[in-house]
């Protein structure tokens, strides 16, 4: 018989991963970037709107907030679209969600300048070289129409 903290560790713990939602914003074949400032994580890099989802919370309802919270705009369930979730491996285990916002309410803006240094329009042929990997890989899945994917795990 293994010793009682294997024989849990490796055969009974379930693991949770943070969740995160992303959201891609289209417009004239152009994709929504911010590039990230002060906050510790991938700052000075370009990224999407995206956020943690919290207890209680749909992903739906984190996309809504996310929204409004970092671009200043309101938007309705049905044009929030559901386009990709990733597994991915980096220094943790991270399940991310991705949606297509087809439709919004308001002026897009930069809601968090203390956290946000552009908010701005990017051309989907000529995206930043400093864009986060896992996004810029997410958004390529999503262009191929790939609804699932795994990233950072070894073969």
């Amino acid at each position: 018989m293994f010793p009682a903290p294997f024989y849990f560790s490796k055969f009974f713990m379930r693991h949770t991963y943070p969740l995160a939602v992303h959201l891609f914003f289209f417009q004239n074949n152009q994709v929504l970037l911010l590039r990230r400032f002060n906050t510790g994580y991938e700052d000075g890099n370009y990224s999407v709107p995206a956020g943690h989802v919290e207890a209680g919370e749909s992903a739906t309802q984190c996309a809504i907030r996310e929204a409004r919270e970092e671009a200043g705009v309101e938007l309705n369930p049905q044009h929030v679209v559901f386009a990709q979730v990733m597994h991915r491996k980096s220094d943790d285990e991270r399940v991310n969600f991705f949606f297509v916002i087809t439709q919004w309410r308001g002026e897009i803006t930069n809601a968090e300048p203390h956290k946000c240094d552009d908010l701005s329009w990017h051309p989907l042929d000529a995206l930043p070289h400093n864009m986060i990997p896992y996004v810029r890989h997410a958004l390529s899945q999503i262009q191929n129409e790939i609804t699932f994917s795994e990233l950072g795990w070894e073969d």
